[in-house]
Protein backbone atom coordinates (compact mmCIF):
# COMPACT_ATOMS: atom_id res chain seq x y z
CA UNK A 1 0.00 0.00 0.00
CA UNK A 2 1.17 3.34 -1.41
CA UNK A 3 1.64 5.77 1.97
CA UNK A 4 1.38 9.22 2.13
CA UNK A 5 4.28 11.03 3.97
CA UNK A 6 2.55 11.81 7.27
CA UNK A 7 1.06 8.39 7.19
CA UNK A 8 4.35 7.31 7.07
CA UNK A 9 5.57 9.09 9.48
CA UNK A 10 2.65 8.56 12.01
CA UNK A 11 2.56 4.64 11.60
CA UNK A 12 6.90 5.17 11.97
CA UNK A 13 5.54 6.12 15.78
CA UNK A 14 3.99 3.02 16.64
CA UNK A 15 0.80 3.93 15.47
CA UNK A 16 -1.31 1.09 13.87
CA UNK A 17 -2.43 1.91 9.93
CA UNK A 18 -5.75 0.80 10.98
CA UNK A 19 -5.99 3.23 13.49
CA UNK A 20 -5.05 6.18 12.01
CA UNK A 21 -7.47 5.38 9.06
CA UNK A 22 -10.34 4.87 11.98
CA UNK A 23 -9.65 8.30 13.01
CA UNK A 24 -9.56 9.75 9.69
CA UNK A 25 -13.06 7.85 8.53
CA UNK A 26 -14.85 9.47 11.67
CA UNK A 27 -15.37 13.34 10.50
CA UNK A 28 -16.24 11.40 6.82
CA UNK A 29 -18.48 9.37 8.18
CA UNK A 30 -19.81 12.68 10.74
CA UNK A 31 -20.12 14.88 7.30
CA UNK A 32 -21.91 12.05 5.82
CA UNK A 33 -24.31 12.38 8.60
CA UNK A 34 -24.99 15.91 8.27
CA UNK A 35 -25.68 15.75 4.64
CA UNK A 36 -28.18 13.34 5.20
CA UNK A 37 -29.60 16.05 7.63
CA UNK A 38 -29.29 19.24 6.56
CA UNK A 39 -29.68 18.44 2.35
CA UNK A 40 -31.20 15.06 2.25
CA UNK A 41 -33.67 15.26 5.53
CA UNK A 42 -33.40 12.31 7.56
CA UNK A 43 -32.94 13.34 10.74
CA UNK A 44 -31.55 10.12 12.60
CA UNK A 45 -30.79 10.79 16.52
CA UNK A 46 -28.50 13.31 15.69
CA UNK A 47 -24.50 12.89 14.09
CA UNK A 48 -23.14 10.74 16.96
CA UNK A 49 -25.47 7.90 17.40
CA UNK A 50 -25.30 7.09 13.05
CA UNK A 51 -21.55 7.35 13.21
CA UNK A 52 -20.68 5.33 16.38
CA UNK A 53 -23.20 2.79 14.67
CA UNK A 54 -21.46 2.76 11.61
CA UNK A 55 -18.01 1.79 13.12
CA UNK A 56 -20.24 -1.26 15.33
CA UNK A 57 -21.44 -2.41 11.93
CA UNK A 58 -17.44 -2.22 11.01
CA UNK A 59 -16.53 -3.85 13.89
CA UNK A 60 -18.61 -7.11 13.39
CA UNK A 61 -16.86 -8.01 10.27
CA UNK A 62 -16.94 -10.35 8.50
CA UNK A 63 -20.34 -10.32 9.42
CA UNK A 64 -21.01 -6.73 9.90
CA UNK A 65 -24.44 -6.54 8.03
CA UNK A 66 -25.83 -9.64 8.40
CA UNK A 67 -25.40 -9.92 12.67
CA UNK A 68 -25.16 -5.83 13.44
CA UNK A 69 -28.52 -5.19 11.56
CA UNK A 70 -30.37 -8.10 13.66
CA UNK A 71 -28.94 -6.85 17.40
CA UNK A 72 -29.10 -3.65 16.23
CA UNK A 73 -33.02 -4.19 15.78
CA UNK A 74 -32.94 -6.34 18.80
CA UNK A 75 -31.95 -3.79 20.87
CA UNK A 76 -35.03 -0.91 20.05
CA UNK A 77 -37.59 -3.74 20.12
CA UNK A 78 -36.14 -4.49 23.96
CA UNK A 79 -35.96 -1.03 24.65
CA UNK A 80 -39.64 -0.65 23.18
CA UNK A 81 -41.10 -3.58 24.58
CA UNK A 82 -39.22 -2.52 28.16
CA UNK A 83 -40.65 0.79 28.09
CA UNK A 84 -43.96 -0.10 28.00
CA UNK A 85 -43.87 -2.82 30.74
CA UNK A 86 -41.73 -0.01 32.89
CA UNK A 87 -44.41 2.84 32.01
CA UNK A 88 -46.97 1.39 34.77
CA UNK A 89 -44.63 2.14 37.54
CA UNK A 90 -43.88 5.86 36.66
CA UNK A 91 -40.44 5.60 37.27
CA UNK A 92 -38.13 8.54 37.03
CA UNK A 93 -35.98 8.97 33.35
CA UNK A 94 -32.79 7.69 34.80
CA UNK A 95 -33.66 4.89 36.71
CA UNK A 96 -35.93 3.57 34.13
CA UNK A 97 -32.90 4.17 31.46
CA UNK A 98 -30.71 1.87 33.70
CA UNK A 99 -33.39 -0.65 33.94
CA UNK A 100 -33.76 -0.81 30.68
CA UNK A 101 -29.90 -1.31 30.17
CA UNK A 102 -29.98 -4.17 32.30
CA UNK A 103 -32.99 -6.12 30.42
CA UNK A 104 -30.89 -5.04 27.03
CA UNK A 105 -27.28 -6.01 28.79
CA UNK A 106 -29.31 -9.90 29.94
CA UNK A 107 -31.05 -10.05 26.63
CA UNK A 108 -27.90 -9.80 24.67
CA UNK A 109 -25.87 -12.25 26.98
CA UNK A 110 -28.76 -14.60 26.18
CA UNK A 111 -28.68 -14.17 22.24
CA UNK A 112 -24.83 -14.29 22.42
CA UNK A 113 -25.47 -17.82 24.93
CA UNK A 114 -28.02 -18.97 22.15
CA UNK A 115 -25.74 -18.31 19.43
CA UNK A 116 -23.14 -20.28 20.85
CA UNK A 117 -25.81 -22.88 21.12
CA UNK A 118 -26.80 -23.33 17.60
CA UNK A 119 -23.15 -22.86 16.61
CA UNK A 120 -23.62 -19.33 15.14
CA UNK A 121 -19.78 -18.88 15.73
CA UNK A 122 -20.04 -15.84 14.35
CA UNK A 123 -22.45 -14.22 16.41
CA UNK A 124 -20.93 -15.98 19.75
CA UNK A 125 -17.31 -14.39 18.89
CA UNK A 126 -19.03 -10.93 18.48
CA UNK A 127 -16.58 -8.09 20.74
CA UNK A 128 -18.40 -6.37 23.88
CA UNK A 129 -17.38 -2.95 22.07
CA UNK A 130 -19.86 -2.93 18.96
CA UNK A 131 -22.18 -4.59 21.34
CA UNK A 132 -21.65 -1.91 23.89
CA UNK A 133 -22.26 0.83 21.52
CA UNK A 134 -25.53 -0.67 20.28
CA UNK A 135 -27.04 -0.73 23.76
CA UNK A 136 -26.35 2.72 24.19
CA UNK A 137 -28.64 3.61 21.54
CA UNK A 138 -31.38 2.82 23.85
CA UNK A 139 -31.40 5.57 25.62
CA UNK A 140 -31.58 8.16 22.59
CA UNK A 141 -34.66 6.06 21.51
CA UNK A 142 -36.12 5.97 25.36
CA UNK A 143 -35.90 10.13 25.12
CA UNK A 144 -37.46 10.33 21.82
CA UNK A 145 -40.36 8.05 23.00
CA UNK A 146 -41.06 9.73 25.83
CA UNK A 147 -40.93 13.40 23.93
CA UNK A 148 -42.22 12.36 20.42
CA UNK A 149 -43.85 8.75 21.20
CA UNK A 150 -43.12 5.41 19.87
CA UNK A 151 -43.63 6.14 16.01
CA UNK A 152 -41.55 9.09 16.03
CA UNK A 153 -38.55 6.80 18.09
CA UNK A 154 -38.86 3.72 15.52
CA UNK A 155 -38.87 6.24 12.74
CA UNK A 156 -35.63 8.14 13.97
CA UNK A 157 -33.93 4.72 14.70
CA UNK A 158 -34.65 3.29 11.38
CA UNK A 159 -33.30 6.63 9.81
CA UNK A 160 -29.97 6.19 12.36
CA UNK A 161 -29.95 2.67 10.80
CA UNK A 162 -29.90 3.99 7.09
CA UNK A 163 -27.37 5.87 7.69
CA UNK A 164 -24.88 3.84 9.42
CA UNK A 165 -25.33 1.49 6.38
CA UNK A 166 -24.46 3.84 3.94
CA UNK A 167 -21.31 5.08 6.14
CA UNK A 168 -20.79 1.39 6.50
CA UNK A 169 -20.19 1.02 2.76
CA UNK A 170 -17.88 3.75 2.32
CA UNK A 171 -15.71 3.21 4.90
CA UNK A 172 -15.66 -0.61 4.56
CA UNK A 173 -14.66 0.17 0.39
CA UNK A 174 -10.56 -1.06 0.20
CA UNK A 175 -10.51 1.80 -2.32
CA UNK A 176 -11.57 4.64 -0.41
CA UNK A 177 -10.00 3.40 2.85
CA UNK A 178 -5.96 3.13 0.30
CA UNK A 179 -7.15 7.07 -0.57
CA UNK A 180 -7.59 8.34 2.32
CA UNK A 181 -4.53 6.85 3.82
CA UNK A 182 -2.64 8.06 0.92
CA UNK A 183 -4.13 11.11 0.46
CA UNK A 184 -4.94 11.92 4.45
CA UNK A 185 -4.72 15.99 4.22
CA UNK A 186 -8.19 15.27 2.19
CA UNK A 187 -10.13 14.64 5.31
CA UNK A 188 -9.47 18.53 5.95
CA UNK A 189 -11.94 19.26 3.05
CA UNK A 190 -14.38 17.91 5.61
CA UNK A 191 -14.56 21.35 7.46
CA UNK A 192 -15.47 23.63 4.38
CA UNK A 193 -18.01 21.15 3.56
CA UNK A 194 -19.73 21.80 6.52
CA UNK A 195 -19.35 25.07 6.91
CA UNK A 196 -21.18 25.30 3.58
CA UNK A 197 -24.12 22.56 4.91
CA UNK A 198 -24.26 24.98 8.08
CA UNK A 199 -25.31 27.83 5.96
CA UNK A 200 -27.76 25.12 3.83
CA UNK A 201 -31.30 27.50 3.54
CA UNK A 202 -32.62 25.05 0.47
CA UNK A 203 -35.58 22.42 0.98
CA UNK A 204 -34.51 19.15 1.81
CA UNK A 205 -35.46 16.49 -0.49
CA UNK A 206 -37.77 14.75 1.49
CA UNK A 207 -39.81 18.62 2.13
CA UNK A 208 -39.42 18.40 -2.27
CA UNK A 209 -41.69 15.31 -1.35
CA UNK A 210 -43.48 16.82 1.30
CA UNK A 211 -44.65 19.78 -0.90
CA UNK A 212 -45.23 18.46 -4.22
CA UNK A 213 -48.59 19.27 -4.36
CA UNK A 214 -47.96 22.96 -3.16
CA UNK A 215 -44.84 23.38 -5.60
CA UNK A 216 -47.20 21.49 -9.16
CA UNK A 217 -49.70 24.71 -8.05
CA UNK A 218 -47.34 27.29 -8.33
Amino acid sequence: MDYSPITEFIVGQNVPAQTMALLLLLPVVATLASFFRQVVGIKAFGIYAPSIVTFALLAFDPNGLKYGIAIFGSVILIGMVTRYVLRRFRLLYLPRVAITLSVISFSMLGILVLGGATHRTGLASVSIFPLLIMITITEKFVAVQLEKGTRAAVILAAETLAISLVGYALISWPAFVRFILAHPWTVLLTIPLNVVLGKWTGLRLTEYFRFLTVLRQK
